[in-house]
């Protein structure tokens, strides 16, 4: 039987150990890597979720409004969370009048004359709302922007003042 050196073994388990633990390192900088990665991703989607709750809770404010004064563009602060603190700026655009239709809603004693004689006519106006959600100045910096349409009822007069055409 031949015998091996001992010179000849040694620093062979070193080298392998080595390289095992290069091939460790690597493994969890890759694994650490992914999870930032899919963190960061969720973080995003977030933040965008929250930015479109913002707007819509603007466009909110805006509908719940009686469109008694003709609608004009605003800023709305959004404390989406309610600790007090306001974390997203909505910026509304004026509010666009895309239709208007005679409503079928006239006193009875103008039934005769018909809703386009009548002084008692309404209309149903259709509005687009956008509202949009800047990238700097909120929580999380995404940006957004919301479109919503209502539809309101106005006299004649406010009508020809805020929705010709």
């Amino acid at each position: 039987m031949k015998r091996m050196s001992s010179r000849s073994e040694r620093g062979a388990a070193l080298v392998v150990g080595l390289i095992m633990l290069v091939l460790i390192t690597v493994m969890l900088i890759a694994a650490l890597n992914l999870g930032t990665a899919n963190f960061r991703s969720v973080s995003n989607m977030q933040f965008r979720e929250e930015a479109i709750a913002a707007s819509n809770r603007a466009i909110e404010v805006v509908i719940g409004s009686d469109f008694t004064n003709p609608p004009t563009a605003q800023d709305i602060d959004v404390d989406i969370d309610n600790d007090g603190t306001d974390d997203y700026v909505v910026n509304i655009a004026q509010p666009q009048c895309v239709q208007a239709t005679v409503a079928e809603e006239f006193a009875p004693s103008e039934e005769e004359l018909g809703p386009t004689l009548s002084a008692a006519s309404t209309w149903n106006t259709v509005w687009d709302i956008e509202a949009s959600v800047a990238p700097g100045g909120n929580a999380g910096g995404a940006a957004v922007i919301v479109h919503a349409g209502v539809r309101k009822l106005l006299t004649q007069t406010e009508r020809d003042t805020r929705c010709p055409g």
